[in-house]
């Protein structure tokens, strides 16, 4: 009996029990579903979010520059150094030699006594002395540096100087005349020149109709600057630090500022027959250089103020925070045709490690670039982005801003009135 009853209490709720079960095995598989989502959210998250983090600790490092050939591989070596060293040595050593000869084309040293080299279409003029009676002629030397005079004819007397001549005269005319008295000048100089080009005052004042030829006639020993001051001296517009003198095809660079202002007379050279000086303007707006880039002051410097890497920085007024200073580029100026050297200099060693080797030296034209970190770029593309998250995102505060105002009448609704208005 009492079995009957539980077989018949287990068929009134088997229903309700296997409702029980299912419901629970619902339960159990919803949550593990839940726990499976979570975990496979969790497993995908973390790697994103490292991902983001060590791209954006990245981008504090990174930077969108060209990389550069770094300065230290375009130092010059000890030997390059020495090289040009010795090659500076050799030049002045070349300038000294022409300042300290005694003889050229155009003159010769005698006893300490310089004298003019006569040669062709040199007028001279020649007197003879019989006791206080002077007679005086004036020839000319022929084109093959010849002369006729008296009893004599083409005597040869190019590359003679006066003193030579009247020596050599004397004891010619001395087998018509007894003791005879003779003195010879150069009345007229022809023979050696010297040609002058560039800023220089008598070729400047052309346009006054007092302007000068630039070839300059020597009359004897004549140093660089009295050359420079037989053609009226030099422009205010003249650039006396890089003044040419072209001689047998070579060319050397004098500084006539280091003559003028120091002193230097090994600079002064002496000038030889067929010498060319030319005296270069200075650029329109001077020696400079350009800084662009993440400094406090971007702009265009003079190359005296910022003749090496850490004085244009400073003249910029430093970096700025979102500044990469150790790929810092410097962008040579480059002949046409041919591809700028760009190089790359560390500005974080320099100051914090004190690597002078990335001082590099600036010269005229130079572009200093400081590049920015990635994540300057990337805070860009967010203040660009975020007027167009506006319009996503407040579409209210968009219209109220752009729509509503009196002076864009495009609400119809307000009858373009302002209800902020004041």
């Amino acid at each position: 009996m009492f079995i009957v009853k539980i077989e018949g209490l287990v068929k009134k709720h088997r229903a309700t029990f296997y409702e029980v079960i299912k419901i629970r095995d619902f339960n159990t598989v919803k949550n593990k579903n839940k726990n499976h989502l979570r975990l496979s959210i969790k497993n995908i998250l973390i790697p994103i979010l490292c991902l983001l983090s060590g791209l954006m600790f990245q981008s504090c490092y990174s930077s969108t520059a060209v990389k550069g050939t770094p300065v230290k591989e375009l130092a010059p070596s000890k030997e390059d150094m020495a090289n040009k060293s010795l090659q500076r040595k050799k030049e002045r050593e070349s300038l000294a030699r022409m300042r300290r000869v005694t003889e050229n084309k155009v003159f010769r040293e005698i006893d300490g006594v310089s004298e003019y080299r006569i040669g062709p279409l040199d007028v001279l003029e020649i007197s003879s002395r019989v006791g206080d009676k002077v007679t005086t002629t004036t020839v000319t030397v022929n084109t093959r540096g010849k002369v006729s005079y008296s009893f004599i004819d083409n005597l040869q007397v190019a590359g003679l100087i006066p003193s030579q001549f009247d020596d050599m005269l004397t004891k010619r005319l001395s087998n018509y005349i007894k003791k005879p008295r003779i003195d010879v000048l150069v009345k007229e100089f022809n023979s050696k020149s010297a040609l002058l080009m560039g800023e220089l005052a008598s070729l400047r004042a052309n346009f006054l109709g007092k302007g000068a030829s630039g070839k300059i006639n020597l009359q004897g020993k004549t140093t660089l600057m009295d050359l420079i001051v037989l053609a009226g001296g030099y422009t205010v517009d003249a650039d006396i630090k890089k003044v040419k003198l072209i001689r047998a095809g070579k060319t050397y660079i004098i500084n006539l500022y280091d003559i003028i202002e120091k002193g230097d007379e090994i600079l002064n050279v002496i000038i030889d027959d067929g010498d060319v000086v030319d005296i270069p303007e200075l650029p329109e707006y001077g020696e400079r250089v350009y800084v662009m880039g993440e400094v406090s002051y971007q702009g265009i410097y003079p190359l005296e103020d910022a003749q090496d890497l850490l004085a244009a920085i400073s003249l910029a007024g430093s970096f700025t925070r979102l500044a990469k200073e150790e790929n810092t580029l410097i962008v040579r100026a480059h002949e046409p045709g041919k591809e700028p050297l760009v190089m790359m200099a560390n500005l974080d060693a320099l100051l914090t490690q004190a690597d002078l080797s990335q001082n590099i030296r600036l010269e005229d034209g130079d572009l200093v670039y400081v590049p920015r970190m990635l994540i300057g770029d990337i805070n860009d593309w967010i203040a660009n982005m975020l007027p167009l998250l506006d319009i996503l995102l407040y579409p209210a505060q968009f219209e109220y801003q752009y729509s509503l105002r009196k002076y864009l009448h495009f609400d119809r609704r307000h009858n373009n009135i302002d209800p902020y208005r004041r």
